[in-house]
């Protein structure tokens, strides 16, 4: 029973960081409230949210052509401005996805993309662990 609610856990966590949407959070809460250890949680909901993540901006990347004559001019200048940090939003509902995607679009570098974006879901999860915890 244990194990698979975190499978769960990581598998409602990456989906819902794709361009399916799925509500992570009832993952995570669920999780913690059946005693589950909360840095495990924390660690398993941030590493399927960001592999999620990165499925997006490698659809970005490998969709280029298709996606660059569909990507409004908007999301170009926004990733022109803000580069990698705006991976840092990127657990946000609704334009999160479409920022992954753009960024893999625009080819910016991998590895400060992947470090802010699960820095921003890490940090979007340990509010929730330490909301349900401390309330």
């Amino acid at each position: 029973m244990e194990y698979w609610s975190l499978v769960t856990c990581f598998a409602s966590c990456f989906l819902s960081s794709t361009i399916i949407p799925f509500p992570s959070e009832a993952s995570v809460i669920y999780c913690l409230s059946q005693g589950q250890n909360s840095l495990l949680v924390l660690l398993i909901a941030t590493v399927g949210n960001s592999l999620g993540g990165a499925t997006n901006y490698f659809i970005g990347k490998f969709a280029r052509n298709r996606l660059m004559k569909k990507t409004a001019p908007k999301a170009q200048q926004f990733v022109l401005k803000y580069g990698v940090y705006s991976a840092l939003l990127s657990w946000l509902p609704i334009i999160g996805d479409p920022i992954m995607i753009a960024l893999g679009i625009y080819e910016t570098k991998k590895i400060p993309t992947f470090i802010y974006m699960t820095l921003g879901k890490f940090l979007r999860y340990l509010i929730l662990v330490i909301l349900f915890l401390y309330y």
